[in-house]
């Protein structure tokens, strides 16, 4: 059954054209036939309330139905809508024909027999534009709950590690725990330092593999109170609170350091050896609760330190900015 609520809008400059096109759809039925006398007109009423068809003549002053087909396409795109455009010619020339379907155009009525095609062509115009339309509805909600789930998430996809979001989540726990009953929290910063000449070398799925392999390394090197993220493409986070500050020193974490620098991980490629710069970034609550913010700026400036050393560096957030 045809949709007689399908908005119609019928563009041609001749009036009497114009009313023997919407008079033809109204007497099939449909009730929401719109008619503009000129092309500029008939974009201002698509931008109050867009429409599903447009029949429009090809020859037109001031802009074709050519391009008029070119800024309905743009005022699709930025409505996420699909107008299904007809235009009416009295040319049959292929290369004519070729052109504006180039240009966007879905389908013609040539005049001389536009008694016989007109409804029939609105019918299948129906079909195409409301699938199409459809399809854009679909893929908007798609992307906008992929949208919602990745802001939500706190799994980082390729490795199942958290990500940065939880481990800022984590971070601010373990500080304010650090300052309601002592001790210290430890934010340890792991870099490959040597990531981006291995990416050089290997394909985006072996890289894959390797992050993951790194992943399952950290995370067998660690206590298993503390927290293991993936937080960018070749840096991970250990998370740790300590109950007494003086344990809170890169000798806790000597054998994760060790671990990941001296034993090859194993790919489909062979065994890969990483280069891990660490960054141990301390907080004890007696000297000061830093935030989030400052124990991650702190880390990234040992991790740097930790680079270019090539040792287990220990730093301290900087607390000035709260003094």
């Amino acid at each position: 059954m045809p949709n007689l609520d399908l908005p119609i809008l019928v563009v041609d400059d001749a009036k009497f054209s114009s009313m023997v096109v919407s008079r033809a759809l109204n007497n099939a039925g449909y009730r929401d036939v719109r008619v503009a006398n000129n092309a500029p007109a008939a974009l201002t009423m698509i931008e109050e309330r867009s429409v599903s068809v447009l029949i429009a003549d090809w020859l037109m002053p001031e802009m074709d139905g050519l391009e008029l087909t070119d800024r309905v396409r743009q005022q699709d795109e930025q409505e996420n809508h699909y107008t299904y455009i007809i235009l009416l010619t009295a040319r049959e020339s292929v290369d004519a024909l070729s052109e504006a379907f180039d240009r966007g155009v879905d389908d013609f009525i040539y005049k001389s027999d536009m008694s016989k095609q007109l409804i029939s062509r609105v019918f299948a115009a129906d079909r195409m534009a409301d699938r199409q339309n459809t399809l854009l509805t679909a893929n908007s909600l798609l992307m906008e709950n992929n949208r919602e789930l990745e802001a939500s998430s706190i799994i980082n996809l390729e490795t199942g590690l958290c990500n940065n979001r939880y481990a800022r989540e984590r971070l601010g726990k373990s500080l304010r725990q650090a300052e309601s009953r002592g001790g210290a929290s430890a934010y340890v910063l792991i870099g490959i330092r040597n990531w981006q000449s291995l990416k050089r070398q290997h394909s985006a799925a072996i890289m894959s593999e390797l992050a993951i392999g790194i992943g399952r390394r950290l995370s067998h090197l660690i206590r298993p109170l503390d927290a293991l993220c993936r937080v960018g493409d070749n840096q991970y986070v250990i998370i740790a609170h300590f109950s007494h500050s003086d344990h809170c020193t890169t000798t806790a974490f000597r054998r994760v350091y060790d671990g990941i620098n001296h034993k090859a991980l194993k790919t489909t490629a062979g065994y890969i050896s990483v280069e891990a710069g660490m960054a141990l970034c301390k907080a004890d609550a007696q000297k000061g609760t830093p935030s989030v913010q400052e124990m991650e700026r702190a880390a990234v400036q040992g991790l740097v330190d930790a680079y270019e050393t090539r040792r287990f560096t220990e730093t301290v957030p900087d607390l000035s900015e709260n003094a």
